[in-house]
């Protein structure tokens, strides 16, 4: 005899799903009004150096010699060898930003004799402020473009519960970048329009069994049927969640410095995703009082019903 699959009451806990939500969007908003995000020289400006030492040497000898110069909140990292290392400093006061580069070499050879300066960039405020702005029509165009996606593929209730999941995932992320003071830099914008998409990828499988679900099971009502179609997608959910995790937990020990924004946006954003997609948008079909009239077929493209076992 078959095991049956066990079945998770996840509409059940969706007043505690709620609360965690609203407590989590709360709390973000409130880190990035407060504290503001760590923004990094994508969109503040400053300079870029890549400078090659006689010797090999370690990042962390480099910012700690940099920090006890007055440099503060530097990017280091290697650079093709030990021996070259990049930088990327945001403005720094008073400093003259067009000489930070000359500032930072004559800082590094005080202690390392023979450091050569391969290259200097200067990224001015203008086009720091100009990414930003790019930046956010970018995420407000890809949140438009997939509620009016799930609006032609689903119905309007479902594309409202899609993209207040997008919507809480993406506030949340930029939450986490703001209390733990992580660099947001254009790597980590990236990232977040990649966890629309990932999010969006599970909000749309589980959407997709819960219209057929409505369409094919008579009895039970709209909880009964929405739980059935969470249970039936679970286990494509969590494969997919953790392969994905295992990837970026591999990016975030052994990436380095110059991709943990990236790395620990996805991480982030999967984490929430996963969760958005099974409670965020289904809580919103419950709220809008989703039922059957909402998804059926004409009735000759209907006959062949399920009835709920």
């Amino acid at each position: 005899m078959a095991r049956e699959t066990p079945t998770f009451d996840f509409m059940g806990k969706r007043r505690l799903a709620t609360i965690l939500s609203i407590a989590l969007i709360v709390c973000s908003i409130g880190l990035l009004v407060v504290k503001g995000l760590n923004w990094g020289l994508d969109f503040t400006g400053g300079t870029l150096v890549e400078v090659a030492f006689v010797d090999p040497i370690s990042p962390q000898t480099v910012r700690d010699e940099l920090d006890g110069a007055g440099f503060e909140n530097g990017l280091v990292q290697n650079f093709g060898t030990e021996r070259e290392i990049l930088i990327r400093m945001p403005p720094q006061g008073d400093r003259e930003q067009a000489k930070m580069g000359d500032a930072i070499l004559a800082t590094l050879n005080t202690n390392h004799p023979g450091v050569v300066m391969l290259q200097s960039n200067y990224v001015g405020p203008a086009v720091g402020e100009e990414l930003t702005e790019s930046g956010g029509v970018a995420m407000i165009a890809a949140l438009g473009m997939v509620m009016l996606y799930i609006l032609f593929r689903f119905t309007g209730k479902f594309s409202i519960g899609a993209v207040t999941a997008l919507v809480h995932d993406v506030i949340i992320v930029l939450g986490a970048f703001a209390f733990m003071r992580w660099t947001f830099d254009l790597n980590v914008l990236a990232a977040v329009l990649a966890v629309i998409g990932y999010s969006l990828n599970d909000t749309i499988v589980v959407s997709d069994r819960i219209r057929e679900n409505f369409r094919r099971v008579r009895k039970g009502g709209p909880i009964d049927v929405i739980n059935r179609s969470l249970n039936e997608t679970l286990g494509r959910t969590l494969v997919t969640s953790l392969t994905t995790l295992l990837v970026l937990v591999a990016l975030l020990v052994a990436g380095g410095e110059g991709i943990f924004g990236f790395a620990a946006a996805l991480t982030v954003g999967v984490v929430v995703g996963t969760y958005s997609s099974i409670y965020v948008a289904a809580n919103i079909l419950l709220a809008l009082n989703i039922d059957r009239q909402d998804l059926m077929l004409p009735e000759k493209e209907n006959a062949d019903e399920l009835e709920m076992p």
